[in-house]
């Protein structure tokens, strides 16, 4: 048997380090049986997919040297690899499975769907399709497809009984029928779900094994029908434990940075990212902690996986990364942080700011040191200002996070645009909306223009300042949460990620 492993990223924001995560494990493993790696797009959520973030993913990879030998870019002998692409091939596979009654069309409007929902949760129940429209004549589902009625495909689930299926970690799962949604495998746009569009490529493009995270075990019970009604076999499944942030919680960018990108910009280098999210899960015969990715090809044995969530320690991977780069030679790390430093044109943006802001070259360092490596650590005193109370700063930090997170492409136009905006609806004077922010992306109270520094800086390292000096304020706590969700909400036109 040819091994063939897959990564699926959705190109929905910044390159995920859960994505480099399992791309690790599933290219180690197929290039030790001398198999392929394949890189697909699940583009199916058109109204978040940007292309932008498809190249971001493509560029991140290839950063950390977790290139592919199939995928969007380089082709190969099941192209396209992009799921955009593909929907004639997922429309007729989904026709396939309503007319083996494994699936069916589904006319429920929006609202309906909500207010079943409601009545679940107010009698306790899980929250799930009611099976309405599983009945339907043929001949009411032509003539409401005559009139022009939207519907999806949903896949149909049986009432009672289990499903047991095997992953290669935990060994047999079972899982009460009753508990599994009855999922949407073709939405009414054309376009697939995950759980449709991942079955059909893995099978179609001879997909023999997958390493993805364990929030990926609820969809194997979907899946498996899909593939049992097709008569297809299901590749050998291998869930990997959750990334952590140190209180055990689910690595989110919320308390930590998750963006590849961060840590790009961050000073480390991909050696260590690599041989850090190696020892996530999994340790070296040995037991040791730092190893190259050829002793990691060699000796890497799925058997050694833990189900256990690995804590991300930031701490850890600084160590790991001094240790890389104590092993450069001079040369090496002066081209290496010369790059880091000013490489991608950063030199050329930052000098035309600073031009017309110099009277003498000592200056220049001085003025221009947050953009190049970190700010310095900021504190609650230097937010004090009689125009704004802490609460309002926390306001400004917390909704700044939010309304960034919606600008593309990250231009400072487009930023400006965005945060003067923000002030409007939040009835605050441009001028003191600015305040908490000059001081969380440059850490002093005047610098540079604040918007051509976002820009420069890029989403990931503002998002992570932002973050920071919200914690330098003590955090918000989980009522505070809600009620700047409430506000939010009260604010903003689109809804909360």
């Amino acid at each position: 048997m040819k091994v063939r492993t897959r990564v699926a990223p959705s190109p929905t924001g910044d390159p995920h380090l859960g994505t480099a995560y399992v791309a690790l494990f599933n290219r180690i493993f197929a290039h030790q049986h001398n198999g392929q790696f394949v890189l697909r797009i699940e583009d199916t959520d058109q109204g978040r997919s940007r292309q932008s973030s498809t190249k971001a993913i493509q560029d991140t990879l290839r950063w950390l040297g977790l290139d592919w030998d199939e995928g969007p870019d380089i082709g190969g002998p099941f192209s396209p690899y992009i799921a955009s692409e593909r929907l004639q091939i997922y429309r007729s596979i989904a026709d396939k499975l309503c007319e083996t009654g494994m699936a069916f069309p589904c006319f429920c409007s929006k609202e309906r769907l909500a207010d079943v929902r409601a009545h679940q949760r107010e009698r306790k129940l899980t929250p799930k399709y009611d099976g309405h429209c599983v009945s339907l004549s043929r001949q009411k589902v032509s003539s409401l497809k005559a009139a022009g009625k939207p519907f999806v495909i949903r896949l149909l689930v049986p009432n009672d009984g289990v499903c047991e299926f095997h992953d290669q970690l935990r060994g047999k799962i079972t899982v009460p029928w009753s508990q599994v949604d009855m999922q949407v495998l073709l939405k009414s746009d054309g376009f697939p779900t995950y759980h449709l569009a991942a079955a059909v490529d893995d099978h179609l493009m001879e997909i023999t094994h997958i390493f993805r995270g364990e929030e990926w075990l609820s969809s194997c019970p979907k899946q498996q029908l899909i593939y049992q009604g097709l008569e297809w076999q299901v590749p050998a499944l291998y869930h990997l434990p959750l990334l952590r942030n140190s209180d055990r919680s689910k690595l989110s960018k919320r308390k930590q940075a998750t963006s590849i990108n961060y840590y790009k910009r961050s000073g480390f280098l991909p050696k260590t990212l690599l041989n850090y999210l190696a020892t996530m899960g999994w340790s070296m015969p040995d037991e040791r902690e730092k190893f190259t990715m050829q002793e990691f090809q060699k000796h890497f044995d799925p058997t050694r996986l833990s189900t256990t969530g690995p804590v991300f320690d930031i701490d850890k991977l600084k160590w790991l990364n001094g240790e890389y780069i104590r092993e450069l030679s001079l040369a090496q790390f002066k081209e290496q942080l010369l790059d880091w430093s000013f490489g991608e044109q950063r030199l050329e943006r930052i000098l035309q700011l600073m031009q017309e802001r110099t009277e003498k070259f000592d200056d220049v360092f001085t003025k221009m040191d947050y953009l190049i490596g970190d700010r310095v650590e900021v504190v609650a005193s230097q937010f004090e200002d009689g125009a704004l109370t802490r609460e309002n700063c926390l306001r400004i930090l917390e909704f700044t996070q939010r309304k960034l997170s919606l600008v593309e492409p990250w231009k400072r136009d487009g930023i400006f645009k965005e945060l003067k905006q923000l002030s409007v609806v939040m009835n605050l004077k441009f001028r003191d909306f600015l305040k908490p922010l000059f001081i969380a992306i440059s850490g002093r109270s005047v610098s540079l223009p604040l918007f051509d520094s976002i820009e420069i800086l890029g989403s990931d390292i503002t998002m992570s300042r932002l973050r920071s000096a919200i914690v330098s304020l003590g955090g918000i706590s989980k009522k505070q949460l809600k009620v700047f969700d409430k506000d939010w909400q009260s604010l903003h036109p689109h809804p909360l990620e």
